[in-house]
């Protein structure tokens, strides 16, 4: 799931995975951080969800994925669209 708070010169976006989905850490990868595991990583919030805010330029659009212990990478269901394996997000 994506939550937006738009700013005036950037929107920020906050990636969301449902409480029990995909065990042990994960981090958001995509356009904006190069592809780099680990650049954004999840946090727990107190309702059991995970959460992970990034700051990006307003009116662009991102590929991403979610990438799990293991090597387990899966797509947010809930995403503006998708680019053949990765999810995408429009600021």
């Amino acid at each position: 799931m994506l939550e937006r708070s738009r700013r005036k010169k950037h929107t920020e976006i906050t990636f969301v995975i449902p409480a029990g989905q995909a065990c042990g850490q994960v981090s958001v990868v995509g356009d904006f951080n190069d592809w780099q595991p680990g650049a954004h990583p999840f946090t727990e919030r107190e309702d059991g969800t995970r959460s992970v805010t990034v700051s990006l330029p307003k009116e662009q659009r991102y590929g991403f994925r979610y990438l799990a212990h293991g090597d387990y990478w899966f797509n947010d269901g809930q995403a503006d669209g998708q680019d053949g394996h990765n999810s995408v997000v429009h600021t």
